[in-house]
């Protein structure tokens, strides 16, 4: 008896050192990407803001839904509340981030005549 929850213990340390790899591969790229900023990905514009911003939106993303499904112990919950869960944050974070695109661009639009958006590099 003992035996066995040595080995389930042993089976849950690896996978969480695997999350945590796979965490850190994606916090790794969203650093360097940030450091680097690729011309291409910062000139693109893609529904009112540029590529580079959505890459960082998305791996985020995907981190909290890591986070979320091995830390807080979501896969091992039913299929119908971790559906409740996760399809109300990808929702509201739609919503939100529908609302920041529309009011950001509007208050740029309106205080265009007011303020000089020209920053030095």
């Amino acid at each position: 008896m003992a035996h066995e929850a040595h080995e389930a213990h042993e089976s849950h340390t690896g996978l969480i050192w695997k999350v945590f790899g796979f965490l850190s591969l994606i916090t790794v790229v969203e650093v360097i990407f940030g450091i680097i900023k690729p011309e291409a990905l910062h000139l693109t514009n893609f529904l009112g803001t540029s590529l580079l911003n959505w890459m960082f939106l998305i791996l985020t993303l995907v981190k909290a839904y890591g986070i979320a499904w091995y830390f807080m112990h979501l896969k091992e919950e039913k299929t119908g509340f971790r559906r409740a869960i996760v399809w109300t944050c990808v929702f509201l974070i739609c919503y939100l981030t529908t609302l920041m695109l529309i009011e950001g661009d509007y208050k740029q639009d309106r205080l265009a005549p007011y303020i000089s958006w020209t920053y030095n590099k």
